[in-house]
């Protein structure tokens, strides 16, 4: 990644645990990187390695018990609202329309009915939802839903957009068509996304760059720039295949 980008959000030293029936279970220990402005970054690891954790603590869901977490160049405490996430599960409303659960943010924040729909509707628009406003969740397939989800996280509009194993519930063909649709939707509404995932295929087809983390508790292993890998990916490609394996041997567990 050009050293020239900004800086938009930086993890320093950053450490949790829990208090367990037992003793003390570290989760995260010392873990330190930062994040460029409209980057696509993956948080790679096993399962229960800890990525997770790390989400909750940038969206200020948990506080650390050591560490600093900054966005724009300031110590943040707790959550903020240029931080959006999107859950793997996405927690839709299942009274409310497309678009009654896509403005919904915007609803609590008092903006005006026009204002909000019309603010909606682009996002809705945009992740190829259209004509699909007036249904309800119940009648949405899996893959409709994510769009939904992600919808209404960009309405309220992040600087960094966090998606936490967001296809994971998703057979693989729609996994794969979700993973394209993130791609084209980051590409034209350029926005900061930290992805987190087990899958190595799926982190090496989407991101910049690759943070991967070692087993519980989770550490930096290594980070993988994959700026000279081009856009749009094949999954076939020698250079593709070559990265896959190099991630793989480096990987604790098998994902």
């Amino acid at each position: 990644m050009d050293e020239k980008k900004k800086i938009i959000l930086k993890l320093e030293n950053i450490c949790q645990s829990y208090v367990v029936k037992d003793g003390v279970k570290d989760a995260v220990d010392n873990v330190s990187f930062e994040i460029y402005d409209n980057e696509f970054l993956v948080l790679l690891g096993p399962g229960h390695c800890g990525k997770t954790v790390l989400m909750n603590l940038i969206a200020g869901l948990e506080t650390p018990v050591g560490g600093k977490i900054y966005l724009d160049g300031e110590e943040i405490h707790g959550s903020d609202r240029r931080i959006g996430m999107v859950f793997q599960s996405l927690n839709l409303m299942p009274w409310r329309t497309v678009m009654a659960n896509v403005e919904f943010g915007l609803e609590i924040s008092g903006v005006k009915k026009d204002e909000r729909r019309k603010v909606a509707q682009k996002y809705i628009d945009l992740v190829g939802l259209t004509g699909f406003e007036n249904s309800y969740p119940h009648e949405l397939s899996g893959g409709m839903k994510q769009r939904v989800g992600i919808a209404r996280a960009y309405t309220n509009n992040p600087e960094i957009l966090l998606m936490d194993e967001p296809f994971g519930q998703l057979d693989a063909q729609t996994r794969y068509a979700m993973e394209e649709e993130v791609l084209r939707i980051w590409e034209q509404e350029k926005r900061t996304i930290i992805f987190v995932t087990n899958n190595i295929e799926e982190a090496v087809f989407l991101a910049d760059r690759i943070v991967l983390l070692s087993k519980c508790p989770a550490t930096v292993k290594q980070i993988y720039d994959l700026k000279d890998l081009p856009r749009p990916r094949n999954m076939t490609d020698t250079e593709f295949l070559r990265i896959r394996s190099e991630v793989s041997e480096n990987t604790d567990l098998a994902l």
